[in-house]
């Protein structure tokens, strides 16, 4: 990570936590459960941090990342899958499957938006203000129930620049209705978005096109390529550091450089597990 880009996420991190929530959300880092278990941190979301398979490489989930940035007495569980939102993922039971082996001690971190926005699908579709907190309700309150502790991060941003080069939101109203809800709740948020979204205006619209899924046959401006779903990770990292979710003891190479060549997909186990989530339009 160039100095440039650590004082540009730096100055964001600032402007993202006021000095107010600061101490709000100053919590101690949830200790090891006693004995050996590692502790495991979950991961609930959509195909920007599902694993991804043979098939679909490079595109890279940042969740597939995110294990370089952590210690290795903390495992990942990552449970994200294309095309989910915070709506279907529980609908198709796939929350109470991932409560199902969640432990005192673990963490639940939550990111759904892109596919909650998608109003032509009722099955996906959530309002920001009522039925998309309403849902995110409810991973929270799992969480709690099973002594783990929640978080929720707001969605990575898109890549799309006006025709000035300013990097331009495309998330509508869900990254601050789960701002809203996170104080409301009084949970952990890691603001990925806006994070993003400035290291994309830092990039510029030609420099990122390295870190999307840029393909000869396919302009992806949603799914990452290895540098971008490590920078993403490392974004993700910085945010369980900030937010004191995480003691910096657990976290580990946050400034080195995670060579794409460490990013490997695994055969995927049925036909299901390789469908990639269309770019939103």
């Amino acid at each position: 990570m160039t100095a440039g880009r650590r004082q540009v996420v730096a100055a964001v991190a600032g402007l993202v936590l006021a000095p107010a929530a600061a101490a709000r959300t100053a919590h101690a880092a949830v200790p090891a459960p006693a004995g050996h278990r590692p502790r495991t941190l979950f991961i609930a979301g959509d195909s920007t941090a599902a694993q991804k398979y043979a098939d679909a490489a490079p595109e890279t989930g940042w969740g597939m990342a995110l294990p370089f940035f952590l210690h290795r007495t903390l495992r990942v569980a990552n449970h994200a899958v294309n095309g989910r939102s915070s709506k279907s993922f529980a609908d198709e039971g796939r929350l109470a499957a991932l409560l199902e082996a969640v432990r005192p001690g673990d963490l639940l971190l939550v990111q759904f938006g892109h596919n909650d926005q998608k109003a032509e699908d009722p099955s996906r579709y959530t309002e920001p203000w009522s039925t998309y907190q309403e849902q995110l309700r409810q991973y929270i309150a799992g969480a709690r129930e099973r002594g783990a502790r929640p978080m929720l991060a707001t969605s990575v941003e898109r890549r799309r620049f006006d025709a000035a080069g300013t990097a331009v939101p495309s998330l509508g109203d869900y990254p601050a209705a789960m701002r809203v809800l996170a104080e409301l709740e009084g949970v952990p948020l890691l603001d990925v978005h806006a994070l993003s979204l400035a290291l994309w205006q830092e990039l510029g619209p030609e420099r990122t096109k390295t870190y999307f899924n840029w393909k000869a046959t396919e302009q992806d401006n949603t799914h990452f390529n290895p540098p971008g779903a490590v920078e993403v990770a490392r974004l993700v990292a910085r945010e369980l550091l900030r937010t004191r979710v995480l003691a910096p003891r657990d976290l580990r190479r946050l400034d080195d450089t995670i060579p794409p060549s460490h990013i490997t997909w695994p055969q995927a186990p049925d036909a299901s597990a390789a469908t990639t989530e269309r770019p939103h339009a």
